[in-house]
């Protein structure tokens, strides 16, 4: 038999008190796909950063092709034949195709002679594997997957016969992401080896070979992928069985309860990132808006939680009428029974070097409860941090630990559970379960559906297509700014997919 691609034999990584990575043993063969799933903190990204040589193990050893190899970083690791294609892609948008691939592996002083080279290769390389894309487009002008096949290529153009991808479908249309797995497949095929990190178990059943499954630091499970089921990878994962469906009953829509009319928001180079979108809410109901990242959602919640100051268009809320054009404040919405979860939990939502309590009353500090004349009252912050980290199952319990120190889950859960406990009318919630496992997932769905269910108006913004499918009562699709298209939650993933690459109803009819 010939030699395994991977052996990771022993892998063990300690950070301080966290023992990431205990005795790993992994071997992924030869011209296969090989997942690797696991809840948020079980040390997946760990172990593929020591594979790639972003960390250093302290105990173990790699063997690349039976060869024990030393990885110090990411340059040894492209030695040995290791390409990595991140989920935030590592792309110059300024540049072009063909800059971006021979970017640190310039080959000649002279930039014009080593382009030509890598012309010549690129080439080949897309003739050989099915990866067409213009060498002279700029990068921003590309869309999401081609620019994702860029990062493909320039694995490939360093000598890659390892791939490992993580998370690469996240914003990518279904149809996108069906073109990627057959591109996957055919390197495959070609004898290249893929390894895929992905908490989307779907994915893992349509396109793998074989399966791990980590938790809590360990490898507890490896699979055939023909012999294992959803079921049973899930529960593997969380050490318990999970609920994979979401579990409502038919939703009872009351009044509309968020108006918006005529919003269009412009970025900072002037650009229409939300053109003219008018849309209802009603109590009792989600609303879904379905999209690829990048096509007005960010801009459209940070309007309408008053965030970011529109260029037309107005908001009805709470019996109020607002100019989305004035200035606004979010402290008098939240007042108004308007609360927001943000995409961007790090950036937007926590200040991750603060402690939990502390986070947990952002936005909702002035309050009464929380005062002791003019100071904090921080004995009353901290029991209510108690109760909500009870109540929302957020690990570690400790409100006096830093929000950094909390896996990405659970900082979800902080979050989740300083705005859904203030009862509000409106939750505006953008996407709710991104880098999110299996068993958090179950659980904020469950939150979010029992709100719906005590007549509360959500908007919902998500990448991920099951989910907005799953929680939503009706969906919107927005395309460049736009809502495209009203669907029933039954509609079919391709007919969303054409909605959510810019083919209008009309067109799709025709």
């Amino acid at each position: 038999m010939a030699d395994p691609a991977i052996e990771l034999i022993g892998i063990d990584k300690r950070f301080g008190a966290v023992h990431a990575n205990k005795d790993i043993h992994l071997t992924v063969e030869k011209g296969t796909i090989h997942g690797i799933v696991g809840e948020n903190g079980a040390g997946k990204s760990t172990l593929m950063s020591i594979l790639y040589g972003f960390y250093q193990a302290d105990g173990g050893e790699i063997r690349v092709g039976g060869k024990r190899v030393e990885i110090t970083d990411p340059n040894a690791a492209i030695a040995a034949g290791i390409g990595m294609v991140h989920q935030h892609f590592m792309l110059v948008h300024n540049m072009s195709v063909v800059e971006n691939v021979m970017l640190g592996a310039e080959q000649s002083p002279l930039l014009n002679a080593g382009i030509g080279k890598v012309r010549r290769e690129l080439k080949r390389l897309e003739d050989e594997h099915g990866l067409e894309v213009d060498p002279d487009a700029l990068i921003e002008d590309l869309p999401v997957g081609l620019q994702q096949r860029v990062e493909i290529l320039k694995a490939l153009y360093r000598g890659a016969d390892i791939l490992i991808l993580d998370e690469p479908t996240g914003v990518l249309t279904p149809a996108e992401a069906g073109h990627l797995f057959e591109v996957l497949m055919q390197l495959r095929d070609e004898g290249k080896t893929i390894v895929l990190i992905t908490h989307k178990l779907r994915e893992i059943m349509a396109v793998t070979d074989a399966v791990s499954v980590m938790r809590r630091g360990e490898i507890v499970a490896t699979r055939r992928t023909a012999e294992t089921t959803v079921g049973e990878l899930a529960e593997l994962m969380v050490g318990r069985r999970v609920l994979l469906q979401v579990d409502k009953e038919a939703a009872a829509p009351g009044a509309v309860t968020l108006s918006v009319k005529d919003l269009t928001v412009e970025d900072i180079r002037g650009y229409r990132a939300v053109d003219a979108v008018s849309l209802d809410v009603r109590a009792g109901e989600i609303v879904g808006i379905a999209g690829v990242a990048g096509n007005g959602q960010s801009e459209l919640l940070e309007a309408l939680s008053g965030l970011r100051t529109a260029t037309a268009g107005t908001m009805r809320l709470a019996g109020r009428d607002f100019d989305l054009t004035a200035e606004s404040d979010p402290a008098a919405l939240r007042r108004l029974g308007l609360a927001h979860v943000p995409e961007d939990r790090h950036h937007m939502g926590l200040v991750l070097p603060f402690e939990e309590n502390e986070n947990g009353v952002l936005g909702y500090q002035r309050e009464a409860r929380y005062s002791r004349g003019p100071l904090l009252d921080r004995d009353a912050m901290r029991r209510d941090a108690q109760a909500k980290i009870a109540d929302y199952d957020i690990r570690p319990p400790d409100c006096r630990l830093k929000t950094a120190n909390f896996s990405g889950g659970n900082q979800q859960k902080i979050v989740l559970a300083r705005e859904m406990e203030r009862d509000p009318d409106i939750l505006l919630i953008g996407q709710p379960t991104r880098g999110v496992d299996v068993g958090a997932i179950e659980f904020i769905h469950r939150r979010i559906v029992a709100m719906r269910d005590a007549g509360k108006a959500i908007l919902l913004v998500s990448v991920e297509l099951d989910e907005i499918r799953a929680l939503s009562d009706r969906i919107l699709v927005m395309f460049a700014g736009r809502i495209v298209g009203e669907r029933p939650p039954t509609a079919s993933e391709a007919e969303l997919g054409l909605l959510m690459a810019g083919i209008e109803d009309r067109e799709a009819a025709e």
